[in-house]
């Protein structure tokens, strides 16, 4: 039975309060916040500023709802057609792509004057590089222009825990972008699975997602090939000096499970496999990032003892 459903024209009702919060995308910025706040908190042995940590958090996570907002906006034609999206504030009329605008363009300003006045100018300009980048060069183009377009695009978003490291430090450090590369070499894997597990919307938008050009059985290797990677990639901080045994056993026994997900995946038949495999991605970068600060935090109470 199809999902496809004709969007609802717009509403002279007043937007509620909940439109504009999904419009947000809230799910998605709470885990880029967790990375931030990772980058923050890694970046300093102590404990990081209230203040730094408040505004940067709040910019950081105004400019993230901004992109999101955006995203809405230009997709707004294939949300119509997808059954994961079609219900989204916009396609249904709920919001006026007006409206949208003026609120995603407000959140963005917001963000950029509260990471410049109140962070610093660093991680204000490289925000703004992020959202710009998401907003339009992926979701504008690389979506649609190429099936490469979550490897591409993934830099923006994983760029939180330099931007969560600059805000503490107000430079650029080599160990921020080991984390950036995680999260970077996490995000195939993880949009992969949920793309074939929505293959034929992708394929009736048309979107070129790994498994509507290639097909699913190469995304299914391409997703095994990532998690491979993946642990290797997780495991870099350790080879730095940068984390301890405690990150060192989580990312190994994580990076392991993704591993056995994606077997499974590949050549198993269990029934909604991909799905599984995207929300253990979720629950992976949550868990390996709570693993750093544990890891960081309890090496640094020993070093004082």
């Amino acid at each position: 039975m199809s999902t496809m459903q004709t969007a609802a024209p717009p509403t002279d009702a007043s937007p509620r309060w909940r439109d504009y919060y999904e419009l947000c995308k809230p799910r998605v910025v709470a885990l880029m916040l967790i990375t931030a706040l990772a980058g923050m908190f890694v970046a300093t042995p102590g404990m990081v500023p209230l203040h730094t940590l408040f505004f940067g958090l709040l910019g950081i996570g105004l400019a993230a709802g901004s992109a999101a907002a955006i995203n809405h906006l230009i997709d707004q034609r294939i949300d119509a057609l997808m059954g994961r999206t079609q219900n989204r504030p916009i396609p249904t009329g709920r919001l006026t792509t007006k409206k949208a605008l003026v609120f995603s363009f407000i959140l963005g300003v917001l963000a950029m004057i509260i990471l410049c006045l109140f962070v610093n100018v660093l991680t204000a300009v490289l925000t703004f590089l992020a959202l710009m980048g998401y907003a339009l060069f992926y979701t504008a183009y690389l979506k649609r222009a190429t099936p490469q377009n979550i490897v591409i695009g993934g830099t923006t978003g994983a760029i939180p825990p330099l931007l969560g490291w600059t805000a503490v430090t107000g430079s650029l450090d080599p160990h921020a972008w080991l984390l950036v590369l995680i999260i970077f070499t996490w995000t195939p894997p993880h949009f992969w699975a949920l793309a074939i597990h929505r293959r034929d919307e992708y394929a009736r938008a048309g979107i070129p997602m790994l498994p509507v050009t290639h097909g699913i059985p190469f995304t299914k290797l391409c997703i095994t090939l990532y998690s491979i990677l993946l642990l290797a990639v997780s495991l870099l901080p350790v080879a730095a000096g940068m984390s301890g045994l405690v990150y060192f056993t989580a990312a190994l026994i994580l990076g392991l499970v993704f591993i056995g997900y994606a077997l499974v995946l590949q050549f198993g038949h269990k029934a909604n496999m991909a799905m599984k495999t995207f929300q253990y991605s979720i629950l992976y970068l949550l868990l390996l990032f709570i693993a750093l600060l544990l890891d960081h935090y309890l090496t640094f109470s020993v070093v004082k003892l």
